[in-house]
Parts: C-alpha cells; structure tokens; sequence
C-alpha cells in the first residue's frame, strides 16, 4: 500500500512523474540500468549506496529520493544509503531545498547533524549525515553503488563490496552558493534527482 506522502510532497511526485518525457535518452538508458537491477533481485533485499566525494548533496538526495519512490511505487525490500570518499555535512542549502519540495526534516544542531527526513504519515524518517561510504551503518557486501559525482566515479575505481556500479553523476548545486541562484539551483537538482529516481523505480517489474 502507497504510504500516505505529505500534501506538499505527494503534489511534487505529481509534478515530477508528469515531467518523465523531460529525461534525455541517454539518461534513461542508465536510469534503465538500476531498474534492471532492482528487478534482477526479486525477493533479495535491494541495498543501494549512493556516493559522492563529501556525502553533502547529490548522494543525499539519491539516498532520499530513491527511498521515496521506492515507496510510491510499492516496492519492498529497497534500502537506501549514502556516502562519501570523505564525512562533511549535510548541506543545509540541500536540506532547505527538500523542505520546500514537500519534505519534513528535523535537525538536532551541531557541525554534522544527523537529520532526520520524512516523507510520509506513519512511515519512519530516514537518517541523514555526512560519513564515509564504508561507515558502518552502509552495507559492507551485495550493494549497488550509485556514483552520483564524477570527482568520485574517478578517484574511486573500486567499491569494495559493491556487486553492481551505476555512474549516474548530477552537477553540484554547489556551483550557486552564495549567489542570486542558489535557491534555483538547489531546486532543479532536488527536481531532477527526483524525477529519475522516480523514473527508474516506475520501471521495476
């Protein structure tokens, strides 16, 4: 059964959903990729791992989005994970563009919060901080590696562990810090990152 999303939330999936026709070819062929995998693991559990080098953005909105549309489209046994080549911090300009996207996020401080996201009435938050792809609370075995930043996808030609790797790299909204942008940047990727994940999860069979 479909988790009630909140309001705000459920009218962005919509949006999202009805801009499918948007994603570049080639994008969805890699999009198709993860569907595979997802679909090859019927009746295993799912662990996807998304990676960036500072686990502060677009590895974050992967975790969460994928989460999401996991969920949306009634799909057990989907586990989502984030990480970097090294621990930073949730940006919180990341975060604020996820609550104006419909999401509930609660921050406990300190300088590298673990925030605690909801998407849905009655479904348990996800946890988000910045660690290290390897950190113990990620999957150590049987994972897909999602490398959602080319720095990474170079400088990390082996995932130790990972039995799937999938380069599905977004441009940093870091580029608009502190600039008229920012807010705009943040949201397309937040958008974009969302639309594909949704995408991808529409295609499991």
């Amino acid at each position: 059964m479909e988790p009630t999303f909140y309001p705000e939330l459920a009218s962005t999936i919509a949006l999202l959903e009805q801009g499918f026709a948007d994603i570049p070819e080639q994008r969805r062929q890699r999009l198709a990729q993860l569907a595979d995998y997802a679909t090859n693991r019927a009746g295993q559990p799912v662990r996807l791992n998304f990676i960036c080098t500072h686990n502060s953005r677009r590895s974050h909105l992967g975790m969460i989005w994928a989460a999401v549309a996991a969920a949306h489209y009634g799909l057990e046994n989907v586990h989502t994970y984030s990480g970097g080549t090294e621990a930073t911090a949730f940006n919180p300009r990341a975060v604020a563009a996820l609550k104006r996207a419909g999401f509930r996020i609660v921050s406990p401080g300190g300088d590298n919060p673990h925030y605690r996201v909801s998407f849905a009435e009655g479904e348990l938050p996800l946890a988000c901080f910045s660690k290290v792809y390897n950190h113990p609370d990620n999957p150590q075995q049987d994972f897909a590696a999602i490398m959602t930043c080319s720095d990474a996808d170079e400088n990390c030609p082996l995932i130790s562990g990972a039995s799937f790797r999938l380069p599905l790299t977004y441009e940093d909204p870091k580029v608009a810090d502190d600039t008229p942008q920012e807010g705009e940047r943040y949201d397309e990727r937040v958008a974009q990152i969302g639309r594909e994940m949704l995408y991808a999860f529409s295609l499991v069979k």
